[in-house]
């Protein structure tokens, strides 16, 4: 194996194991709370969980803008650089974090007021809601150390601290739940908790491997203005970036409910696999990210072309892995998921869309690893954007005689399309 394919796995495998350990932040609390007598309380997740993952999801430009700059710098060896731009991410990340905590009563009302949902659910949502949204520095200051990290080519500590929130999460919740009977508030106590946890161990980490930083950096360049324009135009293109993109993905939802509870039964079980796809391709992309702004900054146009081919032999060789192992055995994988017979029988009618993810997708992945890594955010933001608004047209145009199909035909489209234009628009950081 040559030294990319190397560096390529050693970012990549922590970040797959740090990207399949998120989840299970939630499905500790549904687990946990599914044990408590009543159904109220999982709706009460899930409803709190979905409200948080959108808000953070929308705000992950903090990680990924960071990743891209502090590659470069890593790559151009300015430590000055290095140290600067984790400050000046942390120091947004904290300024967005107490604006959400100061405006969580309007986010609240405005989240319940479009959340359809019986009022005892609404009740210990917004309980949950109310605790957890302490818990936003911890969150945003992850996502600027996170990204930091994978810049500076160590993906192995972003993964301890998801590891390390896990066990806590277990730990403090399962003590106030059970040992305490606090219930949905020893849940969301418990989340809080690992959330700091996670920070506070984040910075031991920073301060025993890159502690000496702080003595070499000269801090009167990071107000430069040329630098801060540059920091707030790459996030800018980022967050709208991320606005399509939660688009996309909150109306495929709302789009399979409204064709009766199986469809939508159908569509949730089947992203699963998606998902599942994701989490592998989004690890070799933050490979990608970390490689292409070290090369960049390294001004080694050799290596990174080099780079970004071998990372596409992966990411070709995953997807026609993932679409074998889906044709044999992803039915039995939803079976496992449910034991509804009419849901699976439904399932089969669509399980085809299923088996064109990994081709279609797996290069919308990688570019978008490789675009934040060379900083390209505002050809990444028009790759998305047009892919976006084909997604929609496809599907108002196809629905009336494809039903739900002409859903999964248009997210398909989506993503094939998104790897196609960021590859066109791209071709000079490629070539």
């Amino acid at each position: 194996m040559n030294h990319i394919n190397k560096s390529i796995l050693q970012i990549a495998l922590p970040s797959i194991i740090s990207n399949i350990t998120v989840p299970l932040l939630g499905l500790v609390d549904v687990t946990i709370v599914g044990h408590l007598g009543a159904a109220h309380y999982i709706g009460a997740i899930a409803v709190g969980g979905m409200l948080f993952n959108i808000i953070y999801w929308i705000f992950g430009f903090l990680r990924m803008g960071t990743g891209g700059m502090t590659s470069q710098a890593y790559g151009a060896q300015d430590r000055n650089e290095m140290m600067r731009l984790l400050m000046r991410s942390g120091t947004v990340g904290l300024f967005i974090a107490l604006s959400l905590v100061i405006l969580q009563y309007p986010i609240e009302s405005i989240a319940f007021a479009l959340i359809d949902t019986t009022p005892e659910i609404e009740r210990l949502a917004a309980t949950y809601f109310r605790i957890c949204i302490w818990g936003a520095p911890a969150v945003l200051g992850l996502y600027s150390f996170s990204g930091w990290f994978i810049g500076m080519q160590n993906s192995r500590f972003p993964m301890f601290v998801a590891i390390t929130q896990n066990i806590v999460n277990i730990l403090v919740s399962l003590l106030l739940v059970y040992g305490l009977e606090m219930k949905i508030e020893g849940v969301a106590i418990g989340t809080l908790t690992a959330q700091y946890a996670g920070l506070f161990m984040a910075f031991g980490l920073w301060l025993y491997r890159y502690g000496n930083l702080r003595k070499e950096t000269d801090w009167h360049g990071f107000f430069n203005r040329d630098a801060m324009v540059r920091f707030f135009f790459i996030n800018r293109d980022i967050f709208f970036r991320t606005i399509c993109l939660v688009a996309v993905t909150v109306f495929f939802t709302s789009a399979g409910a409204s064709q009766g509870e199986v469809i939508l039964a159908v569509n949730t079980l089947l992203m699963q696999l998606f998902t599942l796809f994701s989490y592998i391709m989004d690890g070799f992309a933050y490979a990608g990210e970390a490689l292409t702004g070290k090369y960049i900054g390294a001004r080694n146009q050799q290596e990174l072309s080099q780079m970004i081919k071998q990372l596409f032999g992966w990411g070709a060789s995953l997807s026609l892995l993932f679409t074998i192992a889906y044709g044999i055995g992803g039915e039995s994988f939803l079976a496992l998921l449910t034991d509804e017979a009419s849901v699976i029988q439904a399932a089969d009618a669509y399980f085809y869309w299923v088996l064109a993810i990994p081709f279609a997708g797996f290069a919308a992945f990688l570019f978008d690893g490789v675009f934040i890594g060379a900083t390209a955010t505002r050809m990444m933001l028009q790759a998305m954007f047009i892919a976006s608004v084909s997604f929609f047209l496809i599907y108002y145009g196809c629905k009336s005689f494809m039903g739900n199909h002409a859903l999964w035909l248009a997210f398909i489209t989506y993503l094939l399309l998104r790897g196609i234009l960021q590859g066109i628009l791209g071709r000079k950081i490629i070539l």
